[in-house]
């Protein structure tokens, strides 16, 4: 198979994607497509998550694609009619970020019974984190010294934490495919992020 046949299957399997999550598809994928424009895509990975707020039950969709030199990320969340609008009413929002920015990809997996784990096999849940330096999150505490009679005043001591994107999907609520599909999505960003590096 060609590269370009390749790029329009992975292109049209985005499409495919956006369409069986079922919500609000025609905005999604307007929003994604311009975002992602001309470039060929190399991954992605759209996930839906429900939520309930008090008695209102909302949606949401992230839609994670790669291309050859940006990491795009789209969210679409619906909200009930309020002061501001008479009509139940949706947001969508992009943002392209260059690979050279993006700083680190985590994975972290949740298996059960790690005493009989066979490689190879789909964990429980997985928690993706990416960040690129958009948001930061930074946790303070006061400073001390050794001493337990010291009045003095030390200032603060803390950490920074990168915290752009966090996603979780788990085999029983979001289907094994899924959790297939978050795996290969952060392996190809990683792979994709190790190339700029170098």
């Amino acid at each position: 198979m060609d590269v370009m046949a390749k790029t329009s299957t992975t292109t049209q399997g985005l499409r495919a994607a956006i369409e069986r999550s079922g919500y609000y598809p025609a905005l999604v994928a307007e929003a994604v497509e311009a975002a992602v424009g001309g470039d060929a895509v190399r991954s992605y990975l759209v996930h839906q998550e429900t939520t309930f707020d008090a008695n209102e039950v909302r949606r949401h969709v992230t839609v994670l694609v790669l291309t050859g030199n940006r990491f795009i990320v789209s969210h679409t969340d619906e909200q009930a009619s309020d002061s501001t609008s008479p009509t139940p009413y949706a947001t969508t929002s992009t943002e392209s970020v260059k690979l050279g920015r993006i700083s680190s990809v985590v994975v972290s997996r949740v298996v059960a019974n790690p005493e009989s784990y066979t490689p190879g096999t789909l964990p429980r849940e997985v928690v993706l984190t990416i960040g690129w330096g958009a948001v930061s999150r930074i946790d303070l505490e006061p400073a001390a010294c050794g001493d337990p009679n010291c009045e003095a005043d030390h200032g603060y001591t803390g950490n920074s934490t990168a915290d752009d994107l966090s996603l979780r999907v788990s085999e029983a609520g979001d289907g094994p495919e899924t959790v297939r599909q978050a795996l290969a999505f952060a392996q190809s960003l990683s792979e994709a992020t190790a190339d700029t590096a170098r």
